[in-house]
Protein backbone atom coordinates (compact mmCIF):
# COMPACT_ATOMS: atom_id res chain seq x y z
CA UNK A 1 0.00 0.00 0.00
CA UNK A 2 2.41 2.62 0.60
CA UNK A 3 4.87 1.57 -2.67
CA UNK A 4 1.62 1.96 -4.09
CA UNK A 5 1.21 5.89 -3.33
CA UNK A 6 4.63 6.39 -3.21
CA UNK A 7 5.28 6.62 0.27
CA UNK A 8 9.64 5.98 1.00
CA UNK A 9 10.02 3.14 3.14
CA UNK A 10 11.88 5.28 5.96
CA UNK A 11 10.81 8.42 7.15
CA UNK A 12 11.79 10.82 10.00
CA UNK A 13 9.28 11.61 13.28
CA UNK A 14 8.81 15.05 11.44
CA UNK A 15 7.61 13.39 8.07
CA UNK A 16 5.27 10.80 10.05
CA UNK A 17 3.93 13.44 12.39
CA UNK A 18 3.18 15.49 9.36
CA UNK A 19 1.86 12.87 7.51
CA UNK A 20 -0.57 11.74 10.64
CA UNK A 21 -1.33 15.30 11.32
CA UNK A 22 -2.89 15.61 7.57
CA UNK A 23 -3.70 12.07 6.40
CA UNK A 24 -4.64 11.43 2.63
CA UNK A 25 -8.23 10.26 2.14
CA UNK A 26 -6.71 6.31 1.25
CA UNK A 27 -5.18 6.59 4.70
CA UNK A 28 -8.54 7.07 6.91
CA UNK A 29 -10.22 4.99 4.74
CA UNK A 30 -8.19 1.99 5.41
CA UNK A 31 -8.09 2.97 9.09
CA UNK A 32 -12.03 2.57 8.93
CA UNK A 33 -11.66 -0.79 7.49
CA UNK A 34 -9.89 -1.74 10.52
CA UNK A 35 -12.22 -2.80 13.10
CA UNK A 36 -9.90 -4.99 14.79
CA UNK A 37 -12.41 -7.40 15.39
CA UNK A 38 -9.61 -10.78 14.73
CA UNK A 39 -6.35 -10.67 15.58
CA UNK A 40 -4.10 -11.41 13.19
CA UNK A 41 -2.42 -14.40 14.86
CA UNK A 42 -3.92 -16.45 17.81
CA UNK A 43 -2.10 -19.10 19.91
CA UNK A 44 -4.64 -21.65 21.32
CA UNK A 45 -3.86 -23.87 23.95
CA UNK A 46 -5.45 -27.26 24.65
CA UNK A 47 -7.39 -27.65 27.74
CA UNK A 48 -6.19 -31.00 28.55
CA UNK A 49 -2.76 -31.28 28.28
CA UNK A 50 -1.32 -27.46 27.76
CA UNK A 51 -0.11 -28.59 23.89
CA UNK A 52 -0.09 -24.55 22.14
CA UNK A 53 -0.70 -23.92 18.72
CA UNK A 54 -0.32 -20.67 16.99
CA UNK A 55 -2.48 -20.13 14.57
CA UNK A 56 -4.02 -17.06 12.10
CA UNK A 57 -8.07 -17.55 13.02
CA UNK A 58 -10.16 -17.93 10.26
CA UNK A 59 -13.57 -15.95 9.32
CA UNK A 60 -15.67 -18.80 10.09
CA UNK A 61 -14.31 -19.70 13.68
CA UNK A 62 -16.99 -18.93 16.23
CA UNK A 63 -16.08 -18.06 19.75
CA UNK A 64 -14.58 -21.26 21.73
CA UNK A 65 -15.21 -22.01 24.99
CA UNK A 66 -12.00 -23.93 24.93
CA UNK A 67 -9.92 -25.86 22.49
CA UNK A 68 -8.27 -29.97 23.00
CA UNK A 69 -5.68 -31.58 20.77
CA UNK A 70 -7.76 -33.82 18.32
CA UNK A 71 -6.48 -36.90 19.96
CA UNK A 72 -8.03 -36.37 23.50
CA UNK A 73 -12.09 -38.17 23.77
CA UNK A 74 -14.55 -36.28 24.50
CA UNK A 75 -14.71 -37.74 28.18
CA UNK A 76 -11.11 -35.71 28.78
CA UNK A 77 -13.21 -32.18 28.54
CA UNK A 78 -14.70 -30.73 31.57
CA UNK A 79 -18.07 -31.28 32.22
CA UNK A 80 -20.73 -28.96 29.74
CA UNK A 81 -22.17 -26.34 32.39
CA UNK A 82 -25.64 -26.83 33.13
CA UNK A 83 -28.23 -25.55 30.54
CA UNK A 84 -25.57 -25.72 27.92
CA UNK A 85 -24.88 -28.14 25.31
CA UNK A 86 -21.63 -28.60 23.58
CA UNK A 87 -20.76 -29.07 19.61
CA UNK A 88 -17.45 -29.82 18.24
CA UNK A 89 -15.21 -27.78 15.27
CA UNK A 90 -12.93 -29.68 13.87
CA UNK A 91 -9.81 -27.96 11.46
CA UNK A 92 -8.47 -25.89 14.10
CA UNK A 93 -4.90 -26.52 13.39
CA UNK A 94 -4.25 -30.07 15.47
CA UNK A 95 -7.11 -28.97 17.71
CA UNK A 96 -10.93 -29.25 18.00
CA UNK A 97 -12.78 -26.35 18.64
CA UNK A 98 -15.29 -26.45 21.34
CA UNK A 99 -18.63 -24.73 21.85
CA UNK A 100 -20.71 -24.74 24.84
CA UNK A 101 -24.55 -22.64 23.78
CA UNK A 102 -27.25 -22.22 26.11
CA UNK A 103 -29.88 -24.63 25.24
CA UNK A 104 -32.47 -21.42 25.29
Amino acid sequence: MARHHGIPPFWSADQLAAFLADPPAWYVQSRANRTGKRPVWVELQCTICGTRETLRPKKWWPEFSMVSCSWHGADELPPVPEGARRREVDGIGAFVGIVDEPTS
